[in-house]
């Protein structure tokens, strides 16, 4: 099932993919969500950001890859940033380069969207905590982390968490291919097979700290390659089985 968030008219809904077509739904994924009759062609409906979060927990050094890229060492737990809400943005709504910053990357992303109410998750049983799958951008200002020896500015720019196009509920996470594109040249390629900390581990662990909620998102981490950004240039993050997140970007 490939779920989507869209917009038809003035009213925001839940839907599910079926080829060309978006079958409406009613509810939501995470309540009495039903089969409705209502179908809309993809031309007649903005798809957005398929859940709203109530929080973001991005994870950094999570290939071996990307670690060596940037000659970190191997963390011995999961490395946590938070992203805020308000960073969400959909397929298609631009990435707004901010003033504070002259060194935008990209980071695609595979990411966790949590199913129902979970806290000390053991990761035996992590997947039954797990609605799906979707792609994910973690846009991140790189002088800024490199300035501040923080996260929280530098990740946390309105714009800087495109999510979607839609949540893939039938994945297995364990050797998925992870993509990021920017004007179709491909600047990262990877698997989730070399994550440091699979899936499991990464719900465990988090749910270790934070109690996470229905529709909070985890992102497992990017491949080695994140690359700086420029007005003009349309971004792209291909995950397998989920599909394509592109996004233009923009100067503030």
């Amino acid at each position: 099932m490939l779920i989507v968030r869209f917009r038809a008219g003035d009213a925001t809904r839940y839907g599910v993919l079926e080829g060309p077509a978006v079958l409406e739904y009613s509810g939501t994924p995470w309540s009495a969500f039903r089969r409705g009759r209502k179908r809309h062609s993809l031309h007649q409906v903005v798809l957005l950001a398929p859940v709203s979060p109530s929080k973001i927990i991005a994870v950094g050094l999570n290939y071996r890859a990307r670690a060596a890229e940037l000659a970190e060492p191997l963390p011995e737990l999961p490395v946590l940033a938070l992203k805020p809400p308000s960073a969400v943005i959909g397929p298609d709504d631009p990435i707004v380069l901010p003033p504070q910053s002259t060194f935008v990357e990209h980071e695609a992303e595979l990411a966790i969207v949590i199913k129902r109410r979970c806290h000390n998750v053991p990761a035996a049983r992590a997947r039954e905590y797990v609605l799906g799958y979707t792609a994910l951008n973690d846009v991140t200002a790189r002088d800024v982390r490199v300035r501040e020896g923080r996260t929280e500015r530098a990740k946390g720019f309105d714009s800087f968490c495109p999510l979607g196009p839609c949540i893939a509920t039938d994945l297995d996470p364990s050797a998925l291919s992870v993509e990021g594109l920017v004007n179709g040249v491909v600047r990262q390629s990877g698997s989730t097979k070399d994550l440091i900390f699979p899936v499991e581990d990464l719900v465990a662990r988090v749910s270790e700290v934070m109690t996470l909620v229905p529709g909070d998102v985890i992102a497992t981490g990017t491949p080695a390659g994140a690359g700086r950004l420029q007005p003009g240039d349309r971004v792209e993050v291909r995950v397998e089985g989920v599909g394509s997140l592109k996004n233009p970007v923009v100067k503030l």
